[in-house]
């Protein structure tokens, strides 16, 4: 197998193969997960034909992410994951890497070097909200405030992904803004099947209920995914009452310390591809 970085059109193909899996992706995901870090995605080929993906985002010199490890399924158990894994690693050097695994795969994960850190659970329902009275459109809020308030909840600065995933076609960024600065921003953005919240990063349980009742507002009647650490009591109480009903659960894990960010002001993960 040879292993080389994603191309544009590879990136898609990868995209398909998490949607195969029911990880239910983004419809316009790809060009702001290339932003965080254009080499950070491999694909492994064999005589052209694709058969493994993993991307390993390197966000600075501290911290990386991992996610699209997918091996096709009529390729599995020939040896390639492990030969992309490895690939992956390398690229990430001595960064603290973390992920959001399926469960079954902890022991594998735990035999590469990394720790469970706590769960994920994904909650989603029929989407109920309002018309966001006190938000506002990320665009009309300083850039830097949010990226300032996004560092506080997340391992390391993303300004390029960012800026990419706010204005991403068929989504919502909106923003709640406080006398002493913002007091919580989030992102609904249209999906394979519905649509997903993500990020919704808010001071307290009072600040993530607004957020989420505009962000949900954009899209009334819709299905609606908010992807929660299960840590944050407060947030899995949002997930349920508005309705919201768990399906699957992933492990946040880390080769290195657990990162020191807000984890109670966490109420929606923003995208487990890449954390």
């Amino acid at each position: 197998m040879r292993i080389r970085p994603m191309r544009r059109s590879d990136l898609d193909i990868a995209i398909d193969w998490a949607a195969a899996e029911g990880w239910n992706p983004g419809l316009h995901d790809a060009d702001a997960f290339l932003a965080a870090d254009p080499g950070g995605y491999l694909i492994g080929e064999i005589d052209d034909e694709p058969v493994a993906s993993i991307s390993v985002v390197a966000y600075d010199t501290a911290f990386g992410f991992l996610g699209f490890y997918i091996v096709a399924p009529s390729r599995r158990g020939e040896g390639h994951g492990l030969a992309i894994w490895e690939a992956g690693m390398h690229y990430l050097g001595n960064r603290n890497v973390g992920l959001d695994g399926v469960v079954a795969q902890q022991p594998n994960y735990r035999r590469s070097g990394f720790r469970y850190a706590y769960g994920n659970q994904r909650f989603g329902g029929v989407a109920e909200g309002d018309e966001g009275r006190g938000t506002v459109p990320v665009g009309e809020v300083l850039i830097d405030d949010v990226l300032a308030y996004d560092r506080r909840c997340f391992p390391a600065a993303r300004r390029p992904f960012l800026e990419r995933w706010l204005s991403q076609p068929d989504g919502h960024a909106l923003a709640l803004p406080g006398a002493n600065g913002l007091r919580g921003y989030g992102v609904v953005r249209k999906c394979r099947a519905g649509y997903k919240i993500g990020p919704l990063f808010a001071d307290g349980p009072q600040e993530a209920d607004q957020l989420y009742r505009a962000l949900a507002g954009k899209i009334v009647g819709e299905m609606v995914y908010l992807d929660v650490p299960l840590p944050n009591v407060e947030a899995v109480a949002l997930a349920r009452r508005y309705g919201l009903e768990p399906s699957f659960e992933t492990a946040r894990m880390y080769t290195g310390p657990e990162p020191d960010v807000a984890l109670d002001c966490t109420f929606g993960v923003t995208t487990f591809e890449l954390g």
